[in-house]
């Protein structure tokens, strides 16, 4: 059955490739997608053709889908045969065959210096509400801190544990995708904000970081929390937990950082990834070039 086969992929995605729900919960609405646009013609997965995801894929672009999105039901795919054919004796897999349209190249959203520090006082700035416990302040200012010091992603900084801090090596234990660990330095005002917070809400073990309830805090409350500082501020555009990962990077890389080191503190397993970082410090360039040198234009 069609179903067992996806059940048994997506078991083996979180299992042994330890991805996170999010991707598996991605991959699992490709392959509806995808299904729905055979309908009844669906015949099964291993009776699949390149010819019929060719088409697939035609339709797709003419009702002008996101290009990423396209790639990502298509790696989706390719995941999904190659687990066919080296677990589930499929001869080969069809989407193989299928070439995809480029990625658009789009350069990751920075805040500059001057915002990042507005952004960064703001949460012992802003007025306090009744109902709002003493502590929490604090937490937001170490989550803020947290997230621009060692260019965190939102599921790495809301997993942390209080026993993955070592305040004396000055450094944090990060489980990264795939459960993969690495070791990140923490820079001074990241630490003393952590452990402000640290003594005023009484955390000495479990979840780092606290929500209401006094439980591990929420992605969705992180989302917030940064939603009311923006709200607050004088920054121009939305942002969100990545931009200042973005910002960390590309802070730097514009300070002299080499590239590996950049991949290393970010968790990258592939330098490509890293690289586009690269572009958004010359487009920095170029625009300061332009605006500063008299013979620019």
């Amino acid at each position: 059955m069609d179903e067992d086969l996806e059940s048994a992929f997506l078991k083996f995605m979180e299992v042994e490739r330890s991805a996170s729900p999010r991707t598996t919960g991605n991959y699992q609405l490709a392959l509806a997608s995808c299904r729905g646009w055979y309908g009844e013609k669906f015949a099964g997965w291993r009776d699949a053709t390149a010819d019929e995801f060719r088409r697939w894929l035609f339709d797709m672009m003419k009702q002008d889908l996101a290009k990423a999105t396209i790639r990502l039901r298509f790696a989706a795919l390719r995941s999904f045969y190659k687990f066919l054919v080296h677990r589930r004796g499929l001869a080969k897999s069809p989407v193989a065959e299928v070439q995809l349209p480029k990625p658009d190249k789009k350069l990751p959203v920075v805040l500059n210096i001057a915002q990042i520090d507005e952004l960064l006082a703001l949460p012992l700035q802003a007025p306090i509400h009744k109902q709002t416990q003493p502590w929490m302040p604090l937490r937001d200012a170490a989550i803020l801190e947290l997230f621009y010091s060692c260019g965190l992603r939102i599921s790495e900084l809301r997993g942390l544990d209080v026993k993955d801090v070592d305040f004396l090596g000055e450094n944090v234990r990060v489980r990264g995708k795939g459960a993969k660990e690495r070791i990140v330095p923490i820079g001074g005002p990241a630490l003393s904000s952590m452990q402000r917070y640290q003594r005023e809400a009484v955390v000495t073990n479990g979840p780092l970081f606290l929500g209401k309830l006094r439980t591990r805090i929420s992605q969705q409350a992180i989302d917030q929390l940064l939603k009311k500082y923006l709200k607050l501020s004088s920054i121009p555009f939305k942002i969100s937990p990545h931009k200042l990962r973005h910002s960390f990077a590309t802070h730097l890389l514009d300070a002299g950082a080499d590239l590996r080191s950049v991949q290393s503190l970010l968790g990258h397993a592939s330098l490509s990834t890293t690289q586009i970082y690269t572009h958004v410090t010359k487009e920095r360039l170029r625009q300061a070039y332009d605006a500063a040198h008299p013979r620019a234009k």
